[in-house]
Formats: structure tokens, C-alpha cells, sequence
């Protein structure tokens, strides 16, 4: 008894083992199964990225004049630009004061440069001159006048920026001269016809206080509404390049150019 007891007891455990491993690997199994499942059945959350072309979007918005930069850059980023663009009141409400109370003397009151220039001379020295001798019987010091000299480096780069300038225009006259471009040629001219227009209505020095007062004014209306202007401004320039494809279908295509382009090949 004691024998088969001992036989017995080896079976038994070894038969305990085999259904605790089963049920192991039972597990195991189970558990692989939910972990390949749950990959399956809720995907990682990805954030969209932003797309080459909504980004293309976003920079290809109408801005006038083809300008890429601000208002403040295009118009130099300095202080003639804070001038025009009013970021300072005080300095661009006093030279627009300036400006107008120089075309009221000149144009209202019929004051000539000349004259203004001698009279405030005359003011000024007699001012310092009885001031200066006056002071032995007021025995106050006389004010001491400062040294005044022009300096040479502003001058330099001014005229060096004018020279720039100037010579752009030359290039400009020179290649609408040479009839390379149509378009540019009618554009210029209309505008020079324009420009003769509103000579023919007022002086030099009217025409010239009109674009320095346009100048302090439209900038900065056009840096607070530049959202609502671009695009009407886009929709009055398609309306304008249709009416250009009209005028050079039925007009500028009709002129005879071959002639001339045998001249010069010749």
C-alpha cells in the first residue's frame, strides 16, 4: 500500500502541473491577443500636419505692388518712414504743419522764396545783435550762438542715393525707348499724360504740397485698412489686365512691327 501510494503521488502532481501550465499558457495567449487587438482597434491619435500648399496659400495673399515686406520697410523702416506712417504725432503733425503754412505763404499770399528767406535773415540778426548789446546795460550774458557747419557724410550719401535713383530712371527710359516692353511704354505714358493734366490745373508748388500731404495720409490709411484695400485692389487689377487684352487684341497686335524688326536685324 505504502508502494502504490508513492506511485501514485508522482502521477498526481505531475498531472497537477500539466493544468496549472495549460491554464498558463492559456493566459499568456489570451493577453497577446488583447495587446495585438488593442493597436488595431484604437489607433495612436496624429496630429494633421500643415500641407505645402495651405502654407503656399497662406503666402501667396494679393498684397499691392507685388510687395512682400511691410509698409514701414518699403518705405525705408527709418525716420522718414515713422514720419509718413505717424508713429511719432507730435514730429509728423508738426512738418505737415510746416509744409502747409509754407503753401499758404507761398500760394495764398503770394510770399516768394526769396523775400522769406531775407526776412527771417533780418529777424534773426537784429534779434541777437541788440540782445548782445543790450546785455552790458541788462548785465545779463548775451546768448551764445551756436556753431553751425553742414555735415559732409549726410551730404555724401544723399547724393550718392540721388545718383542711384537717378540712374534707375535712365535704365527704365531707355529700355521703354527701345520698345522691348509695350505695356510699360502705355503705362508710362498715360501716366505722364495725367501728370501734364494736373500741371495744366495748378503750379509746381501746389502739385508738389498735393503728393507731400498724400503721402502722410494714404500710407498710413493703407497700413490700418491694407486687409479690406488688397482685395479690391486685386479685383480692379484683373479688371484692368482684361481690359489690356482687349485694347492689345483689337489695337496694339494690329500695328505692323516686322518692318522695324528687319531694320534692326539688318
Amino acid at each position: 500500500m505504502a508502494d502504490h501510494s508513492e506511485i501514485s503521488d508522482p502521477k498526481g502532481e505531475s498531472l497537477m502541473d500539466k493544468i496549472a501550465d495549460k491554464l498558463n499558457v492559456d493566459d499568456s495567449s489570451s493577453s497577446d491577443s488583447d495587446s495585438a487587438k488593442k493597436p488595431a482597434s484604437s489607433p495612436p491619435s496624429v496630429k494633421p500636419k500643415a500641407t505645402p500648399s495651405t502654407s503656399s496659400m497662406k503666402a501667396k495673399i494679393y498684397r499691392m505692388f507685388g510687395r512682400e515686406k511691410p509698409v514701414h520697410k518699403v518705405f525705408g523702416g527709418g525716420k522718414p518712414a515713422d514720419i509718413f506712417l505717424w508713429r511719432n504725432k507730435k514730429i509728423s503733425a508738426g512738418v505737415l504743419g510746416a509744409a502747409t503754412a509754407l503753401w499758404v505763404l507761398f500760394e495764398l499770399l503770394e510770399y516768394h522764396l526769396l523775400t522769406l528767406v531775407c526776412h527771417l535773415l533780418i529777424l534773426a540778426l537784429a534779434i541777437l545783435f541788440l540782445w548782445s548789446n543790450a546785455s552790458k546795460f541788462i548785465k545779463k550774458s548775451p546768448p551764445r550762438i551756436p556753431e553751425v557747419h553742414l555735415p559732409e557724410e549726410q551730404f555724401l550719401e544723399f547724393a550718392s542715393a540721388l545718383r542711384i535713383e537717378i540712374n534707375r530712371a535712365l535704365v527704365v527710359l531707355r529700355d521703354i525707348a527701345s520698345g522691348r516692353d509695350l505695356k510699360k511704354f502705355v503705362a508710362v505714358i498715360a501716366g505722364l499724360w495725367v501728370l501734364s493734366l494736373l500741371g495744366s490745373c495748378c503750379n509746381f508748388l501746389t502739385l508738389f504740397y498735393i503728393a507731400f500731404v498724400l503721402l502722410h495720409t494714404v500710407p498710413v490709411l493703407y497700413e490700418k485698412y491694407e486687409d479690406q484695400i488688397d482685395p479690391l485692389a486685386e479685383k480692379a487689377m484683373m479688371e484692368i489686365k482684361k481690359q489690356y487684352a482687349v485694347f492689345d487684341e483689337k489695337v496694339l497686335s494690329k500695328i505692323p512691327r516686322g518692318a522695324l524688326k528687319d531694320k534692326k536685324r539688318a
